[in-house]
């Protein structure tokens, strides 16, 4: 059950998420494999992004993927959360006194991370392939052509073969291994530091997202680098 809650969820933010993935996707994609005097620079921030894309392509644009989007959000949250929950409950995370583990905490996030990774890596490859494809004009990276979600499995399969389901896995997981690390080790500590001082004692779910807010800008800071690797990689084949 903790699998299935984990995976809605993800799932669910997704579609919230998934204009700014787009974005995300363009900008890290920008100046692959060329020199910086050598490239157009398409988008200068989120917010020219979102009107450049809505404009050349249609507001449809900013959730382009979203069926792999949504089957990768599920995937790979029900591993990463489904797993670590079962470490928590199990007090793997916790010392022989019951307080928190920062060592164990870390290796258990990490752990799950990885295991996230190598579940949802076919939705990533296929999900940063069509958020990638554009109008020429606005177009950055190599662009690939699918009739959505089924037919891009199908011709990576044909032409790939199931290699292509995970280009760019080593990155991914080693971004997973740092994001759940800092993720979900930073929201578990978060809760108790906020519980500790008396916040959002009666409410637990403004403790929830205040650890969540917390725990997230601590997985941006960490994962972006990564991130980039990983796009790229995804978009190379």
């Amino acid at each position: 059950m903790d699998f299935i809650i984990g995976g809605l969820a993800g799932a669910g933010a997704t579609i919230i998420t998934n204009p700014m993935d787009v974005v995300k996707t363009r900008m890290q994609l920008q100046g692959e494999l060329r020199a910086r005097s050598e490239h157009t620079t398409r988008y200068r921030g989120i917010f020219h992004a979102l009107y450049v894309i809505a404009r050349a392509d249609g507001a449809l644009a900013l959730q382009k993927g979203l069926a792999p989007a949504i089957v990768l959000g599920f995937s790979m949250n029900s591993v990463r959360l489904g797993t670590f929950h079962i470490a928590e409950a199990s007090g793997w995370t916790r010392t022989a006194d019951g307080d928190i583990s920062i060592n164990k905490t870390m290796f258990w996030s990490s752990a799950s991370g990885i295991m996230s990774g190598l579940a949802a890596n076919p939705a990533s490859v296929l999900k940063t392939r069509i958020q990638a494809s554009a109008h020429p004009s606005i177009a950055v990276g190599r662009q690939h052509s699918y009739n959505g979600m089924v037919d891009g499995f199908t011709t990576i399969y044909r032409t790939e073969g199931m290699r292509g389901f995970f280009a760019g896995v080593s990155a991914t997981c080693t971004r997973l291994a740092v994001g759940s690390a800092a993720q979900l080790t930073t929201f578990s500590t978060s809760k108790d530091i906020l519980l500790s001082n008396g916040v959002c004692e009666r409410s637990p779910l403004g403790l929830a997202f205040a650890a969540s807010a917390l725990s997230g800008v601590m997985v941006a800071l960490a994962i972006c680098p990564f991130d980039v690797v990983a796009v790229r990689l995804y978009n190379q084949e």
